[in-house]
């Protein structure tokens, strides 16, 4: 029976996923093989020794400390492109929110007092001051061309806009996704220089943090619109609010409230809402409960954000996943200890990502506790499962 420990509420049409008669499910439950989450904080988390994954119903794993997961041989799954239209759609709104001025002109609407007839003449005289710009013939700059950033480049193409895309490690998958109407910057300074709206899909890394910054701003278009449903701290907030205020932006529309941004005239801040459809919590959970039960049942790794992509085909006979450093001779000595054991090896697949090497080893019988004990004692071998 595997154990899956929750720390957020997940959508049930995910932990459906996890058949009842060989997984047991909770928001409390000791000594769990994985866990699910959304935005709980675990960096401060002390992590229970069973623990054989994480997988976060989302995309962003900044409340996740990765880097201590991969020394502890533990993969961290994610769920790229599953809240994708849920955000595509948030940036189309957010545009149209800045260039009609719309949350202004209600809250104008709103304030209005009176007899009807006195309303309406209000209407009339206060109008003008919210008149704004269309989107077709205008240019987006999206920033971060991943399974979100691709679908807000297409999405704009179909709106009639120009788009100009900047991301130095954009995958061959996306790219081929990707409309070739599309066209390429050679770096930041070179969007910002071409963009009237400009939109971040980045995770918050040393390299993406203030991307907008106060010198950058000094390159822009007059007038230019700033999206920011990615992470707080992808924009200087502080040197945006000046630059509006300078009148060289013409509107800031985020998902990150503060008390700098929220009451500011020309700034929409939204409570991160990104993500927050019923369709993409249900595509989230979906999809991380099943590359966790794939990996807590065949050793698979799909969508892992410190793990290499594997994917080996179960056949007849006994399976072993081991974790290691990234290091020499390490396949001889996990192919000696078996022979030392009397297995003999169907099949064997291994990968690394970085420092991190996994191995996948289809063996002719059940391995004896003593053979997985001598694979954990190799030296830089993490984790060791007999599945």
């Amino acid at each position: 029976m595997h154990k899956i420990l929750t720390l957020n509420n997940i959508s049930p049409v995910g932990l459906e996923h996890f058949p009842r008669d060989s997984y047991e499910v909770a928001s409390e439950i000791q000594h769990p093989d994985a866990i699910l989450l959304r935005s709980f904080n675990m960096h401060d988390m002390e992590m229970p020794a069973s623990v054989r994954a994480i997988g976060r119903a989302g995309a962003g794993v900044n409340n996740i400390p990765v880097d201590k997961m991969s020394g502890a041989g533990i993969p961290v799954f994610n769920a790229p492109g599953a809240n994708a239209n849920a955000v595509k759609e948030l940036v189309v709104a957010g545009m149209l929110i800045a260039s009609r001025n719309l949350c202004q002109a209600w809250d104008f609407a709103r304030s209005l007092e009176g007899e009807d007839e006195s309303i309406h003449r209000a209407v009339e005289a206060g109008k003008k001051q919210f008149v704004g710009f269309e989107l077709p013939g205008k240019t987006l700059g999206v920033v971060g061309l991943g399974a979100i950033g691709v679908q807000v480049a297409n999405g704009a193409l179909e709106l009639g806009m120009n788009v100009i895309g900047f991301d130095p490690d954009i995958t061959v998958k996306r790219a081929w996704e990707m409309s070739s109407q599309v066209r390429q910057a050679t770096s930041i300074e070179d969007l910002l220089a071409s963009v009237d709206y400009i939109t971040f899909h980045v995770p918050l890394v040393d390299a993406t943090r203030n991307m907008i910054n106060a010198e950058r701003l000094q390159r822009i278009r007059d007038d230019l619109v700033i999206l920011n449903f990615s992470r707080d701290g992808v924009v200087d907030d502080e040197a945006v609010v000046a630059a509006i205020d300078a009148g060289k932006v013409y509107a800031y529309v985020c998902d990150f409230p503060s008390n700098l941004l929220k009451n500011h005239p020309r700034v929409v801040t939204l409570p991160h809402l990104g993500a927050s459809t019923q369709q993409a919590e249900e595509n989230c959970a979906v999809m991380v409960a099943e590359q966790v039960r794939e990996y807590l049942e065949n050793g698979n790794v799909r969508n892992s954000v410190n793990f290499p992509e594997m994917f080996m085909p179960r056949g007849e006979g006994y399976r072993i996943a081991i974790v290691n450093e990234n290091v020499p001779n390490m396949l001889g000595q996990i192919s000696t200890c078996l022979a030392e054991a009397g297995l003999n090896i169907h099949d064997m697949l291994n990968k690394s990502r970085g420092d991190l090497a996994y191995t996948l080893v289809d063996v002719d019988s059940n391995a004896p506790p003593e053979c997985l004990e001598h694979l954990a004692a190799i030296e830089g071998v993490l984790n060791v499962r007999a599945l």
